[in-house]
């Protein structure tokens, strides 16, 4: 398997990992809906990109200009893609850590999280969100600007930044009970 379809899975991995750690802080915070499910992660996927750099010295692929990442009905865009691989002895490579800057933006049929920066830390299956973070389902929302997902354990924190001023932000949650069928 090549270099650069490597880079491609893993980066749809990415998108997979994040949208699965997006479900389970759904799950936790906004009470019984439904969340994910269905997804099949053995579908083929498609990465497009304007261009692809590889730096073999560095052990980092760069994926530049609306990247698009999407398998079945999950989609994971972002200005830039920064892929850190490290070689194995069997001549593939390992993916070790997974960046995605400006316009972060990864989607479900039921839900969707956004920033302006995430990180995929691979060996240590932990995803960060950066950046105005905001996660979206349905008429459900939470906002904050970093949000740490567990992907092993499914613990997940919100935390906000500190303010111009020099004062605390705070997470903000929205919930909208689901009407009654009259």
């Amino acid at each position: 398997m090549s270099f650069a379809m490597t880079c491609h899975r893993r980066r749809a991995i990415f998108a997979i990992g994040l949208l699965a750690a997006v479900s389970t802080i759904g799950a936790s915070a906004f009470g019984q809906l439904e969340l994910g499910g269905g997804h099949d992660a053995n579908q083929p996927i498609e990465i497009t990109a304007d261009s692809l750099e590889v730096q073999q010295e560095n052990q980092l692929a760069i994926f530049r200009g609306t990247v698009d990442a999407v398998q079945g009905e999950m989609n994971l865009r972002a200005d830039v893609l920064v892929v850190h691989y490290r070689p194995r002895e069997d001549n593939q490579n390992s993916i070790s850590l997974i960046e995605a800057e400006g316009n972060v933006f990864v989607s479900s049929p039921n839900e969707m999280a956004q920033g302006d920066r995430g990180t995929y830390h691979v060996d240590a299956q932990r995803v960060e969100l950066d950046g105005s973070v905001v996660l979206t389902q349905g008429e459900n929302v939470i906002r904050g600007d970093h949000l740490e997902l567990n992907l092993a354990t499914g613990q997940s924190k919100m935390a906000s930044a500190a303010s111009a001023d020099g004062g605390k932000q705070r997470v903000k949650a929205i919930f909208v009970p689901e009407s009654e069928p009259q």
